[in-house]
């Protein structure tokens, strides 16, 4: 039994024996094939690409001094193995003495790859070309051995956006340099003539694409302010051939408050209507309730001119050209012609249909009248017989009514959202405007150019309008936001003044014909009704819906006019000195 365990296990031991030494010769077979493949068995074959490129691009490949058909000779390395410890042909022993030398930076390695001699100063390792290795313990960029034994070394290219123009700013900066070391002369620019110069000059605007030479390329902080010296310079050139003059008043100033403010209880609030006025004589009358009352602007003094019986009531209120006569438009359709002074009723005149919400005088004392029905009737005040046309004017009420300067053309503006311009001495319109969205109630004419008129719209429309008479043409539109209730000239100031009703119910300066906004004059707590002028264009009266009357020093006396005025003499010095 023992010796039959014996054999078995002498059978056992050389069947395992068999099988390992068929496994090794299975496995060298398959290395050889492996190697035959590859072209490493001697067998001349197809030059692989990485050989080929090393040769186009002129790279000598190490010669191997042992197992020239190893694959580590193959592949271009160079290994002298150990004394004890030699390679076989099939693989190669990487020592851990083995460090990657970088170009100019140890952390971040270079294509070189170099060995740095230890304990086993013959064993180097040299790649000649970029190829994938073998192992993970091979170097990841290698050298590159160039013709002339010396080794070229990764280059780091970077990538500069070309607006940084770093060539151009490190001749800039070189350039400036030697001009600080020259003593602030620039040895280019020393011997050049005044036509190279100014070539260089515009050669260097080219350059810089128009930019100024002395213009920072780089900007690494806050940009500086802008150099102002050359207009420092050109200041006190001519300030030092001008003579110094006092510098002229180029605004004026506006009071915010009113000069006065009068009670004016009763005053309807009525959009249509036109109840207050100021004359020649320096009377302001206005209607409260049923009464027509009169205020000496100058001592202040009140006197009751008429009063009107319910259920009439007033509508309409104009001084005529010397401020001695007074319109007043009834409710009933008629006109009365009032004697200020004396306080006597000079007549009354009939003709309308409906109530007279607007006068106006010419400046040869003809008397046009506008009424709710939309006829407008000229009087001729001189005759018994005072109706002198009547005109079919508007569909709906006449609200605006005015004589031109030159008393050529009146102008109407109605209920109906129409203007018309007319000529005085016929019954046909010149114009016929319908540009407004809203009643037209301002209506006023330039006095120092006869053709220029100007209209203000009601609560929908709110605009001021500039109108040429001559064309029918609107040649200026202000949009003021708010609704328009009369319009007042200026022509020492060439300025004009407009009443407005919500949402501020401001009084509102404008500069002509700009319309630049000069001042808003506030105060009123209800809409603006109607303006009225002082007689030496001074002081503005606004009458408002608040029951109050304000009066503000709008425009006040040029310094020119107040010199025009010391030189005339009145008729009395002249007198007295004849005696």
């Amino acid at each position: 039994v023992t010796s039959d365990w014996l054999r078995y296990l002498l059978q056992l031991t050389f069947i395992i024996q068999l099988v390992i030494l068929m496994s090794h010769l299975t496995l060298g077979s398959h290395i050889n094939a492996v190697l035959r493949m590859d072209g490493m068995d001697g067998v001349s074959g197809v030059v692989p690409r990485w050989q080929r490129k090393a040769r186009e691009q002129g790279i000598s490949l190490l010669p191997s001094s042992s197992n020239e058909n190893s694959f580590a000779n193959r592949s271009g390395l160079c290994i002298t193995p150990r004394n004890k410890t030699p390679l076989t042909g099939n693989s190669f022993l990487l020592d851990s003495s083995l460090t990657v030398a970088a170009a100019d930076n140890s952390k971040s390695p270079g294509r070189g790859i170099t060995t740095i001699k230890g304990k086993s100063p013959g064993r180097t390792m040299k790649l000649s070309v970029r190829q994938k290795t073998p192992t993970r313990n091979t170097p990841h960029t290698p050298n590159i051995l160039l013709a002339d034994n010396s080794y070229q070394g990764d280059r780091f290219i970077p990538v500069r956006p070309t607006e940084l123009e770093m060539d151009r700013s490190h001749h800039l900066i070189m350039k400036e340099m030697k001009k600080v070391e020259n003593g602030g002369v620039d040895d280019e620019e020393e011997d050049l003539t005044q036509q190279q110069r100014e070539h260089c000059e515009k050669m260097t605007e080219n350059l810089n694409d128009g930019q100024p030479v002395d213009q920072r390329v780089m900007h690494f902080s806050k940009k500086a302010p802008n150099n102002n010296s050359h207009l420092n310079n050109q200041k006190a050139l001519f300030s030092s051939t001008k003579a110094s003059a006092s510098k002229a008043h180029t605004t004026r100033h506006i009071p915010n408050m009113p000069e006065r403010v009068l009670d004016a209880p009763e005053l309807k609030d009525d959009y249509y209507l036109h109840l207050i006025d100021w004359s020649k004589n320096n009377h302001v009358v206005v209607a409260l309730a049923g009464c027509v009352y009169l205020w000496n602007a100058a001592d202040g003094q009140i006197a009751t001119l008429t009063t009107i019986e319910q259920p009439d009531y007033l509508c309409s209120l104009r001084w005529n050209e010397e401020g001695n006569v007074l319109a007043v438009g009834l409710s009933d359709g008629s006109v009365q012609l009032w004697d200020a002074p004396d306080s006597r009723l000079i007549r009354t005149m009939v003709g309308h249909e409906g109530r007279v919400a607007t006068l106006a005088w010419s400046a040869t004392n003809n008397l046009s009248s506008g009424s709710r029905a939309g006829q407008i009737i000229h009087h001729d005040v001189r005759v018994a017989n005072h109706v002198t046309a009547v005109v079919n004017a508007h569909n709906q009420e006449v609200c605006g009514l005015a004589w031109s300067t030159d008393s050529r053309h009146i102008a109407s503006g109605g209920n109906d959202n129409i203007v018309n311009i007319w000529d005085g001495r016929n019954t046909t319109a010149l114009h016929k405007l319908s540009d407004h969205q809203a009643a037209v109630k301002a209506v006023s004419w330039c006095p120092w150019q006869n053709n220029l008129l100007a209209t203000g719209g009601g609560t929908a429309d709110r605009t001021i309008k500039i109108w040429n008479s001559n064309t029918g043409t609107c040649i200026k539109d202000v949009m003021t936001n708010s609704q328009v209730s009369s319009i007042l000239w200026n022509s020492s100031y060439k300025e004009l003044i407009t009443g407005h009703g919500f949402t501020n119910n401001q009084l509102t300066i404008w500069k002509y014909p700009s319309f630049t906004k000069v001042a808003d004059l506030t105060g009123h707590t209800s809409r603006v009704l109607e303006l009225a002028i002082s007689p030496d264009s001074q002081m503005v009266a606004s009458a408002a819906a608040d029951e109050t009357i304000r009066l503000w020093k709008v425009w006040p006396t040029l310094a020119k006019e107040k010199k025009q005025s010391r030189a005339v003499q009145p008729m009395s010095s002249l007198a007295r000195s004849i005696r």
